[in-house]
């Protein structure tokens, strides 16, 4: 199964070329979590395409919902096992997508740095686009 970063989903919902996903993955191994959604749909100006994306992310199927407290845990985990080795991590979100991914055995397909660094620190499997 594969989690998508909002680093993916920015390129999906694109106005001008956007990437086909369907043309690189099995979109029936495909699944979210909130914190995804929530920066895919935070990212919208026009409320048309607002709409039709909130309509599509949340059609998939979904990891960690709700999100407990333990799962923010083991993001904070993660984030400073990252610092103690000198790595940065830009974003404690993406700590808290690594968690949900980790928590479910998922592969996160990205095109953020951070995940390479997550991935120095916990078995976290990644898929660089």
């Amino acid at each position: 199964m594969l989690l998508l970063d909002t680093s993916v989903w920015i390129e999906v919902f694109r106005k001008r070329r956007p990437l086909d996903l369907e043309a690189l993955l099995d979109f029936e191994e495909v699944v979210t979590c909130l914190p995804v959604i929530q920066e895919v749909l935070q990212g919208f100006d026009d409320q048309r395409a607002f709409q039709l994306a909130r309509e599509a992310m949340l059609s998939l199927p979904m990891v960690e919902s709700p999100l407990e407290a333990s799962t923010f845990e083991e993001a904070v985990g993660l984030y400073r096992s990252a610092r103690r080795l000198g790595l940065t991590v830009r974003s404690g979100t993406d700590c808290l997508i690594a968690a949900c991914a980790l928590r479910n055995s998922l592969a996160i397909v990205h095109r953020d740095r951070d995940f390479d660094a997550l991935a120095q620190v916990a078995p976290l499997e990644t898929v660089s686009l």
